[in-house]
């Protein structure tokens, strides 16, 4: 079980779609999480990339609260396709954010 609401990843998602003009915003949001909200946000992206299965979930966890070795942010942030991996991995994990996306564009 991811340890991150579904709406928090849809705000990620959606900053990371538009990274040129959303970086400092979505750098700040990452940094503002828990531990296990960042530890779940990068077990997630692993899935997404195939790094991890969906049935790995927990061992992802795990592996990214451990071996954490930069900001999560500048982990992500340096990720190339990150909101597609996020969208893979909630797929694999069979989570869909789309309710949470219509409502952030509709606020945004």
């Amino acid at each position: 079980m991811l340890d991150i609401s579904t709406y928090k990843i849809a705000q990620v998602v959606l900053m990371a779609r538009e990274l040129d003009r959303a970086e400092p915003e979505l750098r700040g949001f990452i940094d503002r999480l828990s531990e296990e909200e960042q530890a779940s946000l990068v077990a997630l992206m692993w899935i997404g990339r195939e790094s991890f299965t969906a049935d790995d979930l927990e061992e992802a966890k795990q592996t990214a609260m451990s071996s954490a070795s930069t900001p999560t942010a500048d982990y992500l942030l340096g990720t190339p396709h990150l909101s597609d991996h996020l969208e893979n991995g909630l797929d694999e994990l069979g989570i869909s954010i789309v309710d949470e996306e219509d409502d952030l564009m509709r606020r945004g």
